[in-house]
């Protein structure tokens, strides 16, 4: 049921040659191949292993024939395994045979191929320092800290799931609703499994690309992989006032109104160094700096904002002194005067540590960012209008967190600014509809000219079409000029797209029968009644959705252990409300759904939805029941109303209707 479940082989030895990511795709693409025919032979692989990116580049098609062919009779079965078998042996003669690569170097670069990955110990120490510091005092994990960053103690610990969980919690507050994680000294396999498909669910609803870790990896403690996904979430509690909404004095860098658009579409780093370059340039300093390795390695660039943020701690002799590491060495000690938590030590300024020395700028912008209360109240009232309403940002926020779950190379920071090239939108359509993209006619930013703007947007919206969208008068220059309503009711049927097609590949399961809204209410309400509960909700915008008993009581019946009953209120008051709505979230999350909508979206639920309450995208594996898959969704029958110059119809989409 879990999204992020462990595919398992028998063979150890197996089991070690891949990761969970590659296992999961090489079982999907076994699993395509069987149900087409109900078995796969030797004689099925070549034309599906061809395809495959480790083996494009290096064998063709009859030259996997025939490698097949040299020790295999082409009608024989194969098994998953033997199919893993296949995979490996093709691989190897492929770096064999392509003697043009030094060193096999294509076998080494393959994802499935179990290479040694090395770790920064200081990015480790560091993190330790802030896992020791934040949490030190937390009730269940103060008896394991703090941690030694000598030792493996950081992915022992997190092994379990449990600091994972409550660091989230340390980088955007209430992610978690701490009583859906399993917290006691011994788990047994299926609460650490919660755990962490809890954990790397929730990493998603904060901005973490989690596309390349399963839970076995976190279950095993990856060094690698546990850094990386730490290392994403300490950054995204350490940017998260780089914004114009939580510090709207940042409208001081940009000269004039016209320039603030300019700051609204930011990422938060690229805002970063822009607040930094701000301060140099006042102070003097001549060279722009554009990274956070090479261009601060001498420690001259820190030497001038700190004087200049903070004189009154500062000294001349910071620049006077040739000799980088001692220069570095006062640099963090001018720092720590601020309260600035060392994240860095000089050898990692000398060495340009990016992400310590991003770490690092980011603490000092925390504590001393230099920036007029008083700014320009011209620019600060433009920047307001820049800013989202409440219910247009959770709409955005729940999209923008949906695509960069769907692990499209482009990062997605600002959803409204990041779509108007079309671009973004093309690669969200291409993985979710592969093949739809016409990509020789595409642009790929940067784009100079805007027509080649509207050409990529006059593509997302010619298979928005061909995918039966309802986008009657929208055309993509309306992308290009950044219409919100457009564009959020683009990405809902976008989204309601992907969730139905999960359910239309099952349909064998319903003799057949494309599933729609009807379908998924319906089986709701029998498997809440089933369970011996008497809740029923009579569509999706019923009003008592709002006190989360429903959505509960549905979650109980689909796996009756994971709700603790005693932490349930009536929901009669909002307070009430919104302890059920986040303790839901949580759940629905340790059950493996992707969800990227707040308490507020269900508390509302029936009295205005927000797009994103109506959606909670799903990944999963599980091919044998409909049951697995819909526990995981929900779907809402209205899209949301769109003002436009001509009145856009009702369009009809499968069996359900989609309006915008």
């Amino acid at each position: 049921m879990s999204g992020f479940a462990g595919v398992v082989v028998s063979d150890s030895w197996l089991q070690s040659q891949f990761n969970q990511v590659v296992l999961r795709g090489l079982k999907s693409k076994f699993l395509s191949m069987r149900n087409e025919k109900g078995h796969v032979t030797v004689g099925d692989l070549p034309p599906v292993m061809v395809k495959l990116k480790a083996l494009s580049e290096l064998l063709s098609e009859d030259e996997i024939k025939d490698i097949l062919a040299e020790k295999s009779n082409m009608e024989d079965e194969v098994d998953f395994e033997a199919f893993l078998r296949v995979y490996l042996n093709l691989q190897a003669r492929a770096t064999q045979n392509n003697r043009k690569l030094k060193n096999s170097t294509s076998f080494l670069k393959a994802p499935t191929t179990k290479v040694l990955h090395t770790i920064s110990e200081s990015e480790k120490t560091s993190y330790v320092a802030h896992i020791n510091g934040y949490l030190g005092e937390d009730l269940f994990l103060k008896k394991y800290l703090p941690l030694d960053p000598a030792t493996n103690a950081l992915f022992d610990l997190a092994k379990d799931g449990v600091l994972l969980c409550k660091l989230i919690n340390v980088a955007i507050r209430g992610t978690i609703d701490e009583r859906a994680i399993n917290t006691k000294h011994s788990l047994n396999p299926w609460e650490r499994n919660e755990n962490h498909t809890l954990c790397l669910n929730s990493a998603k609803a904060i901005g973490c690309t989690v596309v390349n870790i399963g839970t076995q990896d976190l279950v095993e403690g990856r060094p690698h992989l546990v850094l990386g996904l730490i290392s994403q979430i300490i950054k995204i509690q350490l940017l998260a006032d780089l914004n114009l909404k939580k510090t709207p004095q940042l409208v001081e860098l940009v000269e004039d109104s016209k320039e603030v658009e300019e700051l609204v579409g930011l990422a938060p780093e690229k805002l970063l160094l822009k607040w930094m370059n701000f301060h140099l340039k006042k102070a003097g300093y001549k060279k722009p700096v554009t990274n956070f390795s090479s261009d601060v390695k001498d420690g001259e660039a820190y030497a001038y904002l700190l004087n200049a943020l903070a004189p009154e701690y500062g000294t001349p002799n910071t620049l006077e002194v040739k000799d980088p590491g001692e220069r570095a060495k006062m640099i963090l000690e001018h720092a720590e005067k601020l309260d600035c938590k060392r994240y860095l030590t000089p050898k990692d300024i000398v060495e340009g540590s990016p992400n310590l020395n991003l770490a690092f700028v980011a603490q000092i912008f925390q504590h001393r960012n230099g920036l007029s209360v008083s700014a320009d109240s011209q620019k600060m009232s433009f920047a307001e209008m820049m800013t989202d309403d409440e219910k247009t940002s959770r709409e955005e926020r729940c999209f923008r967190l949906w695509m960069n779950s769907l692990g499209i190379p482009t990062y997605v920071n600002n959803l409204f600014e990041d779509v108007r090239n079309g671009w973004v939108l093309l690669e969200a359509l291409d993985k979710i509809s592969p093949g739809s993209v016409n990509w020789k006619q595409a642009s790929k930013p940067p784009i100079k000219m805007p027509f080649r703007k509207v050409e990529n947007c006059n593509q997302v919206i010619g298979i928005g079409k061909q995918l039966n969208f309802s986008l009657v008068n929208v055309a993509g220059n309306d992308f290009v000029q950044g219409n919100k309503k457009l564009i959020l009711a683009f990405l809902w049927q976008l989204m309601r797209f992907t969730m139905l097609q999960l359910l239309k590949n099952l349909r064998f399961h319903s003799q057949g029968k494309e599933i729609g809204d009807a379908d998924i209410l319906n089986w709701a309400n029998q498997k809440v009644k089933k369970s011996g509960r008497t809740s029923t909700m009579e569509s999706f915008k019923d009003k008592s959705l709002s006190t989360g008993i429903f959505f509960l009581e549905l979650l109980s019946a689909v796996e009756p252990r994971v709700v603790n009953w005693s932490l349930v209120t009536k929901g009669e008051s909002d307070e009430d409300k919104k302890l059920n709505a986040t303790y839901i979230i949580s759940v629905a999350r340790k059950l493996g759904c992707s969800i990227f909508l707040l308490p507020e979206d269900i508390m509302e639920q029936g009295e205005k939805p927000p797009v994103s309450s109506s959606t909670a995208a799903v990944e999963s594996e599980n091919d044998t029941a409909l049951e697995g898959e819909v526990s995981n969704l929900s779907v809402d029958d209205a899209a949301p109303e769109v003002e436009n110059e001509t009145p856009i119809p009702e369009v009809e989409s499968g069996e359900s209707q989609t309006t915008v």
